[in-house]
């Protein structure tokens, strides 16, 4: 049973990180005087999310591993249009 809990908990743990990352990204302004600032605080949690899926992955179920490989897919879509804008 502890298997078991701490799967979830480290699926957790990555799904958190990534509401966390996605959150920041929607939040960020472009043009704000604190852009700079926002983008600092984007990459630390972007850099967290990878490590918690990162750790998830490491104990996932089959179907958690998907979800873990589509979190990382979408946190690279974020880097992307971070680092084209």
């Amino acid at each position: 049973m502890p298997y078991n809990k701490n799967k979830q908990q480290a699926f957790q743990a990555a799904q958190q990180g990534m509401e966390d990352a996605q959150e920041l990204y929607y939040e960020i302004v472009r043009d704000s005087a604190t852009y700079g600032h926002q983008l600092k605080h984007l990459k630390q949690e972007v850099n967290e999310a990878y490590e918690q899926i990162e750790n998830a992955l490491e104990v996932a179920s089959e179907s958690q591993k998907a979800q873990l490989k589509k979190f990382q897919q979408d946190l690279s879509k974020m880097v992307t249009e971070v680092n084209e804008n």
